[in-house]
């Protein structure tokens, strides 16, 4: 019992300390930089944190059941650069191309799934290995070059607002409710604690801890899908070199956030605090005017003290 206690007050510390620092954050950076709070400078944070935000709801759920996801930025880069060429080739109607775009993700995340969960591959290499097809497949599709000229009518999905609030931003809260719901409302979400806390007992207790990893990274296939809609209609543009990187943003957020990468322990609302953090501090450095060379160094830093803390909370 009072180790029990002793764990929730340091969850309880550590989450609302998570909360106390971006706070603190954003009161230095506006003391700093005056440019900080101003109503299009938190308008364009909120719509950057959107990408970042619904890839590390993805990865979370991965994350959940023990493993990791590091194809999603070639994954967010091939889905975008066939949205933008059904767009501009095929002249499609961008509901359905949205569609097909969440459908290739989801594909390619079964990839992942289908390895790790039926060949006992690790996910990190078998995530490393559709890292490399993807982005392969992006520069065979695109010839190495963006494509441009897409409709005005789909550029609203990454530009445009609603009372106001940034669309991008309000697809994250959409899919953010509805994996909170799956998480703690569905049957599904608890197999997926409960693979990732204990997977022989819950084989024992009859989940399908196969279907169960396969299906965590079709979703976040499926998050990439979503991803690459908004960040296709954000640029104007599908490019080849979309999403370098977004796999380590992804990852950051989710393990600062609380969840824990050898799997069973997180909560999406933590991962969106880390998403908020970091995107805070992309943007204070920005505004700064610090190199983006020195910025990479920042979140590696930031990444390797997550990932410390992790490994000190399951000593």
């Amino acid at each position: 019992m009072e180790g029990k206690v002793k764990r929730a007050g340091q969850n309880w510390i550590q989450t609302y300390m998570l909360i106390f620092i971006v706070i603190g954050l954003g009161i230095v950076l506006s003391i700093v930089s005056r440019n900080f709070l101003t109503t299009t400078n938190l308008l364009n944070v909120i719509r950057q944190i959107a990408i970042n935000g619904i890839l590390a709801i993805g990865m979370t759920i991965v994350c959940l059941t023990g493993g990791i996801d590091l194809s999603v930025g070639s994954i967010v880069a091939f889905s975008g650069i066939i949205t933008a060429g059904l767009l501009r080739d095929k002249n499609w109607p961008t509901l359905l191309v949205a569609v097909i775009a969440i459908f290739v993700g989801g594909v390619l995340g079964l990839y992942n799934g289908y390895f790790v969960a039926y060949w006992k591959a690790a996910p990190f290499v078998v995530t490393l290995s559709m890292m490399t097809i993807a982005r392969g497949m992006t520069y065979v599709y695109s010839d190495g070059r963006p494509i441009s000229n897409l409709p005005a009518g789909f550029l609203v999905v990454g530009k445009g607002s609603i009372l106001g609030i940034p669309i991008p931003t309000l697809i994250l809260i959409l899919v953010f409710v509805l994996a909170s719901v799956m998480l703690t409302k569905l049957k599904f979400g608890r197999y997926i604690y409960a693979v990732g806390g204990n997977e022989h007992a819950a084989m024992v207790s009859g989940i399908n801890i196969k279907r169960i990893k396969m299906l965590v990274y079709v979703l976040s296939g499926v998050a990439c899908g979503i991803a690459s809609i908004i960040l296709t209609a954000r640029v104007s543009a599908g490019l080849p070199t979309a999403g370098n990187g977004y796999e380590l943003d992804a990852i950051a957020a989710t393990v600062i956030g609380g969840t824990s990468l050898s799997g069973g322990r997180g909560r999406l609302w933590g991962t969106m605090v880390g998403a908020i953090l970091l995107g805070i501090v992309n943007n204070g450095l920005d505004l700064l005017n610090v190199s983006s060379f020195y910025q990479q160094i920042v979140k590696g830093l930031i990444i390797l003290g997550a990932i410390l803390i992790d490994s000190k909370r399951n000593q």
